[in-house]
């Protein structure tokens, strides 16, 4: 097939197909009722274990067993077990397994951050089980809607803080006339200039408002803190330059303060000012959206010599087993761990439904994870707020929602 539309149904081949933790033993056991026990490709199927990285009871370790031999009955050669790769929607693009231009199929919806390197991903949900089984299923091609920013963001507003707010903008029909519901969004313009980590705080937080996916495309900006192949033809992966879009809007970077998500939705996003002052008992730092060495390297800035503050708590998550040990090796670590914070292995950490780190009855907290929904982590009475790293460790140190450009003045 050249070419596709809106609205063409397709079977694409897909380069990779991720599944984690939580879905391989579903998945296997449906497989297993059918009588399919061979899948359609070994080599392309990927299995990280990310949310469960330390067993805290007897069933969780009973499932890593149940994964593992999983894995080795469908001779996976990609399985990346406790303590191997670190969260799988970070490190595939650090060492390189996600490239620019793939085309991937993945069980979990943050599959998105793939596209900050100009990778397109969708997600599959429990119709993993029929990619992996048959390396294909079909879906409708989405519309592109294109988002162009202009401008730089100011000292101390990050990737993340526009993530939430462009999320809000759409709910809110500001972006788009509110049609974001599967679209792929493209974005483009100054984002080009954005650095990893910015690029994929960007492409997490809109998957949960309904998007298919984004995409930022490929730039030079990339180099070094991914594998770039030297032949790469990063132009070549960009849109044309006669690309339609059902819509085209201009969002201007300079214009932006730092944003804090209210309990609910990562798209309930107000400037950090109209929350600034309410008190938090918990805070993380981590996750597929926030986990990346430069993210460490901005909160251990700001905590660096200081005490968390009493009655607060701060975990900390590096998202990959390479940044832990980069972060360990610079000191960045124990830096961290003298201001009291708590030092978790790479993964999902709090925000694997607080497996570990869980939040108390009515407690309060601030937080770079995936979502906030009622419950994430752990009662449904607890309030969850969402920041960048730099407002979550602003506010350790304060206790109540803070805005770090108040600490890095001080």
């Amino acid at each position: 097939m050249q070419s596709v539309k809106p609205g063409d149904v397709v079977y694409p081949i897909p380069d990779l197909m991720f599944m984690h933790d939580g879905q391989v033993g579903s998945t296997k056991e449906e497989l297993d009722d059918i009588g399919i026990d061979q899948l359609w490709d070994p080599a392309r199927v990927v299995i990280v274990t990310d949310h469960d990285v330390v067993y805290t009871t007897p069933k969780a370790a009973q499932k890593g067993m149940k994964i593992r031999e999983a894995a080795k009955a469908w001779k996976i050669e990609k399985f990346y077990d406790i303590g191997a790769g670190g969260h799988g929607h970070i490190f595939p693009m650090e060492q390189g397994l996600v490239r620019p231009g793939m085309f991937i199929f993945a069980n979990d919806m943050h599959c998105t951050n793939f596209g900050a390197i100009g990778a397109v991903a969708l997600r599959m949900g429990t119709e993993i089980a029929t990619v992996i089984a048959r390396g294909t299923t079909w879906f409708t091609v989405p519309p592109t809607v294109r988002l162009v920013f202009t401008g730089k963001l100011k000292a101390g507003v990050y990737g993340r803080d526009v993530g939430y707010r462009i999320s809000r903008d759409m709910v809110d029909g500001r972006l788009f006339g509110g049609r974001f519901s599967y679209r792929v969004i493209e974005l483009a313009g100054t984002v080009r200039d954005m650095d990893f980590s910015n690029r994929v705080a960007l492409c997490n937080s809109p998957t949960e408002i309904g998007v298919a996916t984004l995409f930022i495309p490929p730039s030079e900006r990339l180099r070094g803190a991914i594998p770039l192949d030297g032949d790469l033809d990063l132009a070549a992966i960009c849109s044309d330059e006669d690309a339609r879009y059902e819509a085209d809007e201009v969002f201007d970077l300079g214009a932006l303060e730092p944003q804090v998500a209210l309990p609910g939705s990562p798209d309930r996003a107000v400037d950090v000012s109209e929350v600034t002052g309410v008190h938090v008992h918990h805070a993380f730092i981590g996750s597929c959206g926030s986990g990346t060495y430069e993210d460490l390297v901005i909160a251990e800035s700001l905590i660096r010599g200081k005490r968390i503050a009493a009655g607060t708590r701060l975990y900390v998550a590096p998202g990959s087993v390479e940044t832990a040990r980069r972060a360990a090796d610079e000191g960045l670590i124990s830096s961290i761990q003298r201001t009291g914070a708590i030092i978790l292995q790479p993964g999902c950490g709090v925000c694997s439904g607080g497996k570990v780190g869980p939040l108390g009855p009515g407690e309060v907290s601030i937080s770079t994870a995936a979502t906030n929904a009622p419950g994430r982590m752990g009662p449904r009475d607890a309030q969850v707020y969402l920041a960048s790293p730099a407002t979550v460790a602003a506010s350790s140190l304060r206790g109540e929602i803070a805005d770090a450009r108040g600490l890095a003045a001080a």
